[in-house]
């Protein structure tokens, strides 16, 4: 049964297939938009229209941005020789937030992952080789520590090391705050094999 008008069900089903937005949010978000004024709903969709047609990956790194060059890979003052590879445009704006990392990034768009049927032809490696053939002394692989991260940092790893660039592995382990008996094995075998002196 039905209980909005067309219009309405059609908004809030049209928001309900974003990413993380269950059948609630999409509701409440419908109504709080057809309660909005009416300059701040077209200046909304104006908004995405124009994000949608103006960003796209920098020629680079492969980051989203709304410039053919992102202004990371176009800063003088970033250390170009040493390149991070993540997963996707999130990660790097966690690291960016930290303020402690000078190099460049490199942005995979994806891990391999076979049972999703993603290979190494469906992400970003044929543009990381690519930015290899430059002046680069380190690759660092930053991708999640899931099985698909694994999966593509071995990969890269393999890819990467016949050309003599230093490959390196981000430490991960035990996340601060967290109790020890919780955490899985994988994971504590990590942090003990990451660990530095004090």
């Amino acid at each position: 049964m039905e209980y909005y008008s067309n219009e309405i069900s059609k908004l809030i089903e049209e928001l309900g297939r974003l990413p993380g937005i269950g059948a609630k949010t999409a509701q409440r978000l419908a109504f709080h938009i057809i309660n909005m004024p009416e300059d701040q709903v077209t200046r909304l969709a104006d908004t995405i229209t124009h994000a949608k047609r103006n960003i796209c990956y920098c020629k680079e790194c492969c980051t989203l941005t709304d410039q053919e060059i992102c202004p990371i890979c176009s800063s003088t003052k970033r250390d170009h020789k040493t390149i991070m590879v993540v997963e996707n445009s999130r990660d790097l704006a966690a690291y960016e937030k930290t303020g402690k990392y000078g190099g460049v990034y490199h942005v995979l768009h994806g891990a391999i992952s076979p049972m999703l049927g993603i290979g190494p032809a469906d992400i970003r490696l044929k543009e990381l080789m690519v930015r290899l053939q430059g002046d680069v002394d380190e690759v660092i692989i930053a991708t999640n520590s899931s099985l698909e991260g694994e999966a593509t940092a071995m990969y890269i790893s393999k890819l990467v090391k016949p050309t003599g660039i230093k490959v390196t592995r981000i430490a991960s382990g035990v996340p601060v705050g967290g109790d020890l008996e919780y955490i899985d094995e994988v994971t504590l075998l990590r942090a003990l094999d990451g660990r530095v002196e004090l």
